[in-house]
């Protein structure tokens, strides 16, 4: 697979000028509703309308495992993914309790989880294999399985697309994910290592130290190409940030919104911008995660989230927190009267 392969088409600028007028003539100042004028500017683009409206909003958490987890890198063990997807298909996880507040769908994807579910409604299994390798000994995955991990992230979206869905939010759920997302950053922004390792589910000093420790010696170990992302992506991914990286570019090759959560849903945002830079067009950026190396993500992809709330916890809460926000935002350009509809004087 080549980056080619995802070439996202950029949102047409054609009716920026119209876009920006509707708004402008808004009953307010000019500027006053700060960023989410900047927010309904980016819904009429995707939408190319200027009565756009978000469809069929949807949630889809992605999980998967970690092979390096086994060797310390995470607070908790690994069995808490498969109890965690468990608690998601329950009903009873903060993604659960956000998206059913906001009106969001929600879809659990087993993207490579080491534990056999049945089989149910909300979950979808899309297991390339039962977590990846231990990239402290060798590459998490093969290109082979990182291209079918992203090709079935992309087929996911289609589907929703097909159904009416034109805006959808990415969550993940995978001990040892954060350490993954930080090498992914590092690799990709050329931060410092330290600044992209952050305490994940919870290390004290000891534990974080020898994240960092276990991190650098992963670096050391691989002579790849560190700015090639699909390279970096099979070495040190997890198939649930490959499968979401190939879902976002999915949904952005449909012209579908995407809500992109924390830190290591940015890790997959990174690696998609850097396949197809045009996929920023349609990227919405939720909120700034408290791990460190969300900082340089952002920086890297010239992003300002709509929240900073100390938020760490993943899951695509922050996403789903975020999405009133940008449904007001949609509400403003639609539904607030103009100056001319009104009959309120203008400043002078």
């Amino acid at each position: 697979m080549h980056s080619q392969d995802w070439k996202v088409a950029p949102a047409s600028r054609a009716m920026d000028g119209a876009l920006r007028e509707k708004i402008d003539r808004k009953t307010k100042p000019l500027g006053a509703l700060g960023r989410l004028e900047d927010i309904a500017l980016q819904i009429g683009r995707a939408r190319q309308s200027l009565t756009p409206r978000l469809n069929l909003p949807h949630m889809v958490v992605f999980a998967g495992d970690h092979g390096a987890a086994k060797a310390g890198i995470s607070a908790y063990p690994q069995d808490v993914t498969w109890q965690m997807v468990e608690n998601f298909l329950g009903g009873g996880a903060a993604i659960n309790v956000f998206a059913r507040a906001n009106g969001l769908a929600l879809t659990i994807v087993d993207a490579g989880v080491a534990y056999e579910f049945d089989e149910r409604a909300g979950l979808i299994d899309a297991k390339i294999a039962p977590g990846t390798a231990n990239y402290l000994e060798g590459p998490a995955m093969t290109g082979a399985q990182r291209d079918e991990a992203m090709a079935r992230g992309a087929e996911i979206v289609r589907r929703l697309a097909a159904e009416g869905c034109d805006i959808v939010a990415f969550g993940e759920m995978g001990i040892g994910n954060s350490a993954a997302a930080s090498l992914i950053t590092h690799c990709l922004t050329a931060e410092p290592l330290e600044g992209c390792v952050g305490r994940g589910t919870g290390h004290d000093d000891q534990g974080l130290a020898r994240k960092r420790a276990l991190l650098l010696q992963a670096l050391e170990a691989w002579d790849g190409d560190r700015y090639d992302p699909l390279a970096v992506m099979a070495h040190f991914g997890g198939f649930e940030i490959a499968m979401m990286t190939g879902a976002m570019l999915g949904a952005a090759r449909k012209k579908m919104l995407v809500l992109v959560d924390g830190f290591i849903c940015g890790a997959a945002a990174l690696a998609a911008a850097r396949i197809a830079p045009a996929f920023l067009d349609y990227a919405i950026f939720c909120h700034a995660s408290a791990e460190p190396g969300t900082r340089a993500q952002l920086a890297a992809m010239k992003a300002t989230p709509l929240l900073d709330l100390g938020l760490r916890l993943g899951e695509g809460t922050g996403a789903a927190l975020a999405f009133p926000l940008i449904s007001a935002a949609c509400a403003f350009l639609n539904e607030m009267a103009s100056f001319d509809s009104a009959g309120v004087s203008e400043k002078l």
